[in-house]
């Protein structure tokens, strides 16, 4: 470069601005940082500026790795500094460019660069640098800000950072796996946990429910006995006369039978809970097993009952479904947690009509439960269709639009819903599609599942 320094030119060098170097923000860089994050050069030249003013900058400045063209002050292009030095070291470079305007140069070297808006973020920023021709990956990237400010990044400084960038990623990635795994764990044990409760639960239920049938039968004998004693003695004992009116033996005797059918609907109900919450919190096997889907869904409507007031209407419109292979307890919690989401979404709607008497009343909450084998392709292959659709007011198409991003997104936040895309999509290579109701006379948010009949 002292050949550089000997073709100068200082009368002219007042033309051109000292380079101003902007460090950035390296040290906090996050996984939401950007371009002006990163370290940045300030430097332009007029395109009437001489070669070697440029030159005697970059050999001031190593690390300078380019510079911007403007004529007149607007922005024309940018010259990558390897790019000066090819040019300088071809046969007659120093003589055609060093002492001759850039705008010779550019001339020579039209290529357009990769310009970038500063917002731009920087995983982004860098998988576009990377999509470049071979030969231009080394060239810097030109760096917009607003009012047409241009600065200089240095391709080094954006890999540096990306790859900053990934080994956050992967920590992330790591720190979310572990979290699902120990998330997973806990409820594996919860479920052995409730499991092993339910179990406790209907032992005394079975002894109850077992003996249940004898009482009632013992309670008619005994009644029948006292009958025939009613009959047969014409004569009954003060005492004994005394004795009925005191217990109310009238009322027993009609009571009698309707508290043990009471007992026997609550050991009833007690029953199919305790079964619902085994079937519920049963660990899947390997393979998937064939299962009744009603079965399923009714499972967990009991499990929801406390939640499911009586102002929420359940609409079940089962059709005839063949015994589906899947991994049931999965299924379940995808059940749970669409019918929780539409619960949620009518109590709120609900609530929120309580508070605000003048709006128009909506109709009588209700969720609807569809299920059809069908074909959805003309292919022949059987799906079995479950529609879980509710009343509430309809999602917007903002709303629409974040949940299916959601349901693709590889970093999305965990969710219920994104949770149940992932076990119907992935594990049972079924479809999820979530949409508005287009019927005219209706309208609320419909979840529906699809899996193939195999």
């Amino acid at each position: 470069m002292k050949h550089v320094m000997k073709h100068s030119t200082p009368t002219s060098r007042s033309q051109l601005h000292v380079p101003v170097f902007t460090p950035g923000n390296v040290q906090t860089i996050q996984l939401e940082s950007t371009l002006k994050d990163l370290p940045l050069y300030d430097f332009a030249a007029e395109l009437d500026t001489l070669g070697t003013e440029v030159a005697q900058i970059f050999e001031q400045h190593p690390l300078l790795s380019g510079v911007i063209l403007t004529e007149q002050g607007r922005f024309v292009s940018m010259i990558p500094r390897h790019r000066l030095l090819e040019y300088l070291l071809r046969p007659y470079g120093t003589e055609l460019f060093l002492e001759k305007p850039l705008r010779i140069l550019y001339s020579y070297d039209r290529i357009t660069p990769l310009i970038l808006n500063a917002e731009t973020a920087i995983v982004s920023g860098a998988q576009q640098a990377l999509r470049r021709p071979f030969e231009r990956l080394g060239d810097p990237i030109v760096v917009r800000f607003e009012s047409d400010r241009y600065r200089i990044l240095d391709p080094h400084e954006l890999n540096i950072a990306y790859w900053q960038l990934r080994g956050i990623e992967t920590q992330v990635r790591l720190e979310r796996l572990q979290l699902q795994m120990l998330q997973s764990e806990k409820m594996a044990s919860l479920g052995r946990l409730v499991d092993g409760v339910s179990h406790e639960i209907l032992d005394p239920v079975s002894f109850i429910w077992g003996n249940l049938s004898h009482i009632a039968e013992y309670s008619r004998s005994l009644l029948e006995i006292i009958n025939v004693y009613e009959k047969c003695i014409t004569n009954v004992p003060q005492k004994v006369t005394d004795l009925k009116d005191e217990i109310e033996f009238d009322y027993i005797r009609e009571d009698l039978p309707k508290t043990l059918d009471s007992i026997k609907t609550g050991a009833e109900r007690l029953s199919r809970l305790a079964n619902s919450l085994q079937n519920f919190c049963h660990i899947d096997e390997v393979y998937p097993r064939p299962a009744n889907l009603h079965d399923c869904l009714n499972s967990i409507l009991l499990l929801l009952k406390s939640r499911v007031s009586s102002d929420i209407q359940i609409v079940k419109n089962y059709g005839h479904l063949p015994p589906v292979s899947c991994f049931i307890s999965q299924l379940s919690q995808v059940f749970m947690n669409i019918l929780n989401r539409s619960i949620d979404t009518l109590l709120n709607q609900a609530a929120y009509q309580q508070q605000n008497p003048q709006l128009e009343a909506h109709d009588i909450p209700k969720i609807t439960i569809s299920t059809e084998v069908c074909s959805i392709d003309g292919s022949g292959q059987r799906w079995v269709a479950i529609q879980i659709a509710d009343n509430a007011t309809e999602m917007s198409a903002e709303t629409e639009t974040q949940l299916m991003q959601a349901f693709s997104t590889e970093f999305a936040k965990e969710t219920s819903l994104a949770t149940s895309y992932r076990i119907v999509t992935t594990r049972h290579s079924g479809k999820f599609r979530v949409y508005c109701e287009i019927d005219p006379h209706s309208r609320g948010t419909v979840f529906e599942i699809l899996l193939p009949l195999n």
